[in-house]
């Protein structure tokens, strides 16, 4: 189990009540196991961070990203939230909703394949 702070608890809670398009759009394509079996956990506590999308097996973060993220804030942002999550040996993807939503199939094969990779490595 990955540490977080357990104050995130509830806002993560409410983060998977109040899903945007596109996380709801991505979930039906992660949920029950639909990817080589493994099981993706949504709106997860780490550390500080309350991530989109988390696989354990794979040590693997995904990200949904709205417009926010691509301020020189958000981009700022991430880059610091992706350093600390891989600090922690986990590999964080980002797709911005557009693709989630308009390129469906070709983000799950592309989340197939660095599954793939990531449960090949040591």
């Amino acid at each position: 189990m990955q540490p977080y702070n357990k104050n995130l608890k509830l806002p993560s809670r409410d983060l998977r009540s109040n899903m945007t398009d596109a996380e709801q759009c991505l979930w039906q394509r992660l949920r029950r196991k639909q990817i080589l079996g493994l099981q993706f956990y949504r709106q997860k506590p780490i550390l500080n961070f309350i991530v989109d999308f988390y696989c354990p097996v794979a040590n693997l973060v995904i990200e949904c990203d709205g417009g926010q993220h691509y301020t020189d804030e958000g981009l700022e942002a991430d880059r610091v939230r992706d350093e600390a999550l891989a600090q922690l040996g986990l590999k964080v993807l980002r797709f911005d909703n557009g693709q989630v939503l308009n390129e469906t199939d070709a983000m799950v094969e592309q989340i197939y394949y660095i599954v793939n990779l990531r449960l090949e490595s040591p």
